[in-house]
């Protein structure tokens, strides 16, 4: 009896192990399946649509529709090279609150909704333009990255400025523009490489000084911005004081004028400062600028020279050299 009763619980045991066997591989084929249907999920294009790509960007990566029908912009280099590329923003901010857009892209712009300022950008409105891609940076607009994603795909360049070029070849990539993108740097490249044959021995001789003037100050340019890249570019050396090729700009005060000094002087004035501008030109030290007394000063658009930072104000800047280093026989 108390070995048929043994029998009988050991039979018992391990049918219980059996069944809680088969629970756990039910439980372990189910948690698999949830996991391939996560994963699945995750791959389509936002928003729900098909037809899109991956896009690798500052802030990670992203889904972005093959063909984006309705962008929005929020920086002035993003306008610059969407515009270059052919397409039209539905969106785009402005610098200054005026809500004028860069002086050298009017005629461009088309219907473009102004979404705010570069440093207020008004989500609400982006929102109700129902994009479908938005383009940015991180310098500018990394703390509402998450609003801006949640809106639409959202693709960021990691800094701006010296990196121009490398912002116009991502968002061509967002754009499905990488042909045209890389038309339009061979198009620069080739522009410059005429620009040094015209120039020829003068090229090494014409040392190169920028200066922008502000309201409230004014600064000197020096190679890790912008204008510096295409200087650098263009083979174009730089005076002393702004030889530095990893230093953005410095300010500068009369008392230290003489830096400014160059073969030749282009000047800018962002927004309102005319008056800063006429006063540095009456100084005695400016008057005493090799530039200044062989008449080597040529006042340029700050839109182009400085603010635009895309492939259209590159091309303007290139126009400019031609015009002042070549035409005026520099």
């Amino acid at each position: 009896m108390t070995h048929d009763t043994g029998t009988i619980r050991a039979g018992s045991h391990q049918q219980r192990w059996l069944m809680l066997i088969s629970l756990l591989s039910l439980l372990l084929l189910f948690l698999t399946a949830c996991g391939g249907t996560n994963q699945a999920t995750s791959t389509p294009a936002d928003n729900g649509k098909p037809g899109g790509h991956l896009v690798k960007h500052a802030m990670g990566q992203t889904m972005v529709p093959d063909h984006p029908q309705r962008v929005v912009v929020l920086d002035t280099g993003e306008l610059d090279d969407t515009l270059a590329l052919g397409i039209t923003p539905v969106g785009a901010v402005t610098a200054l609150q005026d809500g004028d857009y860069l002086s050298y892209l009017k005629g461009k712009l088309g219907s473009i909704t102004n979404v705010g300022t570069i440093a207020q950008p008004n989500l609400e409105k982006i929102a109700s333009l129902h994009p479908d891609l938005i383009l940015s940076n991180k310098v500018r607009h990394a703390s509402i990255y998450p609003q801006l994603s949640q809106i639409a795909p959202t693709v960021f360049a990691e800094n701006i400025g010296t990196t121009w070029k490398d912002n116009l070849k991502l968002y061509a990539e967002a754009l499905g523009k990488t042909q045209e993108a890389n038309t339009l740097l061979q198009h620069y490249n080739q522009r410059l490489a005429e620009l040094k044959q015209k120039m020829g021995p003068r090229l090494a001789q014409t040392h190169v000084s920028i200066v922008r003037v502000l309201p409230d100050r004014i600064r000197l340019y020096m190679g890790a911005s912008f204008i510096g890249t295409i200087l650098r570019d263009a083979g174009l050396p730089r005076p002393p004081a702004q030889d530095q090729d990893k230093k953005f700009a410095q300010e500068v005060t009369y008392e230290n004028i003489q830096t400014m000094d160059g073969d030749v002087i282009f000047i800018m004035n962002y927004g309102n400062s005319k008056d800063k501008m006429q006063d540095l030109m009456n100084q005695p030290q400016w008057k005493q600028l090799n530039a200044v007394k062989n008449g080597k000063v040529f006042t340029v658009a700050d839109d182009v020279w400085s603010t635009g930072i895309g492939i259209e104000a590159a091309n303007l800047v290139i126009d400019d050299l031609f015009k002042y280093l070549v035409s005026n026989g520099q």
